[in-house]
């Protein structure tokens, strides 16, 4: 435990050093995947086992875990999501609010009002088993202005998925429903090994 907080405190550290990074939260899709196989209502708010084990909704999970890591958060979610727009604020989250029609939609959004920053880590809320350390992993690695870095575990794409500056006029003008992967490059783009919470999702009801 003890190796584990000092690994965070020098990465968060070097992040501090070089760039100001922020993390964006995606939860402004519908959930039709998880309705579809047999969900109720929203599936962020689900309860799930925390590191207590104690159940509570999966984006509080999820944000608790964002916030951890001592860089700023941006929620992207519905206006007429009360009940997640309220968690958000309990974890003195900021938050963009939009009618998404897709990923691409929500992430240009989110970056769009967070434009000060120098990089920015995006997630869909629904990963609750990203760790603390996963940003501050990725946040590390964007050190020049072209930096692209990703986690990803048994060589499946995960999240949290950093872009540095120089992308934020493109992640802008994003839309539909791929994300930002249209805009990662090979020769670019940093793999960085996690466990299999950065590859997990709730699309299943539990």
């Amino acid at each position: 435990m003890k190796t584990s907080m000092n690994r965070n405190a020098s990465q968060q550290e070097a992040v501090n050093t070089v760039k100001q990074c922020g993390i964006v939260l995606l939860a402004a899709g519908k959930g039709e995947r998880f309705i579809e196989a047999g969900g109720v209502g929203n599936k962020l708010l689900a309860n799930y086992p925390n590191s207590q084990g104690k159940p509570v909704p999966l984006l509080s999970i999820a944000l608790s875990q964002a916030v951890a890591c001592g860089l700023p958060v941006r929620l992207v979610t519905r206006p007429d999501e009360n009940v997640i727009i309220n968690l958000a604020q309990q974890f003195s989250a900021a938050i963009t609010l939009i009618e998404s029609g897709g990923s691409g939609e929500s992430i240009a959004a989110g970056v769009r009002d967070s434009c000060e920053w120098d990089g920015w880590l995006i997630a869909p809320a629904d990963m609750g088993w990203l760790q603390s350390d996963d940003y501050l992993q990725v946040a590390a690695a964007l050190t020049h202005d072209d930096a692209q870095a990703r986690m990803v575990n048994a060589d499946m794409p995960g999240h949290p998925v950093g872009f540095a500056k120089s992308y934020g006029s493109a992640l802008s003008q994003l839309t539909g429903d791929h994300g930002a992967r249209q805009l990662l490059d090979r020769t670019k783009l940093q793999q960085l090994v996690g466990h299999r919470g950065v590859i997990k999702d709730a699309d299943l009801p539990v």
